[in-house]
């Protein structure tokens, strides 16, 4: 969400002087398209499952590549940790193009380290957005001179956020009651107790309203809720704009929550996320060492509930407001919207680029082929001992005849169910081309191994498309 968030705070301000069309594999973009009014495209991502994990690439490459072709795109903008195979592959395919990486500082010293000085060259130009906490930044990035480093980027905009009462009402909240936003990210393995050890904190807050942007449970659907708590569960893109609602906030200390919460003045605990690329705790501890927010120690569930239980004081709170108030301007997305319309401008890298993917390729699609072979070796040993060692009331395995659904929608109430759903799904861009429409076509059978299809905006033949894709497709398994 951090990066798409990135994203879409660029794509604000470029709208003034291209036609910007965003692509992401992160479920959120079904809220974007609609609310921004600026055009976006779904890709599965690897993680999903929808297909083999060695067709995944091409299949990236492919869609990315369809979709420049139909727009007739002149850069692509990369915001991301690492830029996938896919994504390099495409500029390799469509030399003329300029590829862009807004490359996030404050890394932690992680394995994806060892291929920045090969995956830098491959770039026309590297955003680094600004972070209010570049000071404690120590990680491989900071080292590094190959990146413009701009203001930090936000979607928050002062001009633009609703003032307390009219974002209360857009949210639902009491005018009157003090109200809380709880943001705690993904992705740690104690994600569960952190989130409860923060919820507590909050109880003693006599009427508070807290509010989450999802529900609260575990993977088996219970609920992390507190007795006699009750929580309020909204969906408003982007939140940037109603954060004036709030009196206080417990977040994770990613990028973007940073760069939101303080420009906004709401007095925020940070209980930083300790796993993956970005430094959270760094930053966390950057952000309460100057005064600007509290810290809560991610691995301490006690601390965390005693710290969340300071922002019941309005002192704690008057001061942190204070202090927010000396931050520097966030004007990142306007520095950005210059930097890539001034490299649009410059000739092609040509043979320098051609010359570093080359050796690109024979760093990490050798390295990936191995482990594949590797990989395919043991499924295949796996399979042969399953044949002649049957497993005792194992459940006879089926295959997925459904066949892939196609949609233009940008209206998130019908994108984001198609998203969710474990259907595999294909988002085409709305007003495309006849021609984009068969290429799609034509890489879906290639990712799922069939050419049939659903296209659900015709929903009166929708039925019996369904009944004789399944058909076609049980006959092509039979033969």
């Amino acid at each position: 969400m951090g990066h798409l968030a990135r994203a879409s705070a660029i794509a604000q301000d470029l709208v003034e002087e291209a036609n910007v069309v965003i692509v992401s594999m992160a479920g959120a973009v079904a809220e974007v398209g609609e609310s921004m009014g600026i055009p976006v495209e779904y890709i599965p991502g690897r993680d999903r499952g929808l297909m083999p994990a060695i067709k995944w690439d091409a299949y990236l490459r492919d869609r990315l590549v369809a979709l420049i072709d139909e727009t007739n795109a002149v850069a692509m903008v990369f915001d991301g940790v690492v830029p996938y195979p896919g994504v390099i592959a495409a500029r390799s395919m469509r030399p003329r193009l300029k590829l862009i990486w807004m490359r996030r500082g404050l890394w932690q010293q992680t394995p994806q380290k060892h291929l920045l000085p090969l995956q830098s060259r491959l770039m026309d130009l590297i955003i680094e957005p600004g972070d209010f906490a570049f000071e404690y930044d120590h990680g491989p990035t900071s080292k590094r001179h190959d990146a413009k480093r701009i203001a930090p980027v936000t979607l928050y905009k002062k001009d633009f956020a609703l003032a307390r009462a009219r974002a209360r009402k857009k949210l639902g909240l009491n005018l009157e009651k003090p109200a809380v936003l709880v943001q705690m990210g993904t992705g740690d393995l104690d994600f569960n107790s952190k989130l409860t050890a923060a919820l507590r904190g909050l109880q003693s807050w006599r009427g508070v309203q807290v509010v989450m942007t999802k529900e609260p449970v575990d993977s088996t659907g219970k609920s992390l809720i507190p007795e006699g708590m009750n929580v309020h569960v909204v969906r408003y893109f982007p939140l940037a704009d109603v954060l004036h609602a709030f009196d206080g906030a417990v977040a994770a200390a990613g990028y973007n929550s940073v760069h939101e919460l303080l420009p906004a003045g709401i007095p925020t605990v940070f209980v930083p996320n300790v796993r993956g690329t970005d430094n959270q705790e760094a930053r966390a501890r950057w952000c309460a060492d100057y005064g600007f927010a509290l810290y809560a120690n991610p691995l301490n569930p006690n601390e965390i509930t005693r710290v969340v239980r300071l922002l019941r004081d309005a002192n704690v709170r008057r001061e942190l407001i204070d202090a927010t108030s000396y931050l520097p301007s966030a004007t990142g997305a306007a520095e950005s919207m210059s930097e890539i319309m001034n490299v649009v401008m410059k000739s092609s890298q040509g043979l320098t680029f051609r010359g570093s993917y080359f050796i690109y390729l024979l760093r990490t699609q050798l390295s990936r082929r191995l482990r594949f072979a590797a990989f395919s070796a043991l499924r295949h040993l796996s399979l042969l001992y399953r044949m002649t060692v049957p497993r005792v009331g194992a459940p006879v395995p089926t295959l997925d005849l459904t066949p892939p659904i196609f949609s233009q929608t940008q209206t998130s109430s019908e994108l984001r169910p198609l998203i969710k759903s474990q259907r595999r799904f294909e988002h085409v861009l709305t007003g495309a081309s006849s021609s984009y429409w068969k290429v799609r076509q034509e890489i879906a059978a290639r990712a799922f191994g069939s050419s049939i299809y659903i296209h659900t905006d015709d929903k009166s033949e929708q039925e019996e498309t369904v009944l004789l894709a399944n058909r076609q497709i049980l006959e092509q398994a039979i033969r």
